[in-house]
């Protein structure tokens, strides 16, 4: 049985103060609340919201950029709530480009 985004446990604000200065995509994926293949799909067209790295045939996405995105500030905080409805807006318009229509 495959394990969906939103089956993954989320990340806590401890949880992305503790990553390494660069991290996977699966785990960008999670915090940012959006699924491997879409991140993945993402990345590809240059148009993931972090600054990703690629190393050789693999990918790692700057932390730092991460919190930046996630406007998160030293105590943790969420700075800016609208920086995150339109990460939300950016998920919704992804998959209904890949959503195979009827």
């Amino acid at each position: 049985m495959t394990q969906h985004a939103t089956d993954a446990q989320a990340l806590t604000t401890a949880d992305l103060f503790a990553l390494p200065p660069t991290t996977d995509v699966e785990t960008a994926a999670r915090a940012l609340g959006i699924g491997r293949t879409l991140a993945y799909q993402l990345v590809r067209t240059d148009k993931f919201p972090c600054e990703v790295i690629r190393t050789g045939r693999s990918y790692r996405v700057v932390t730092a950029d991460l919190r930046r995105v996630l406007d998160l500030d030293a105590s943790g905080a969420v700075k800016n709530s609208r920086r995150l409805g339109r990460l939300h807006a950016l998920h919704r318009t992804a998959n209904r480009r890949t959503a195979p229509s009827l």
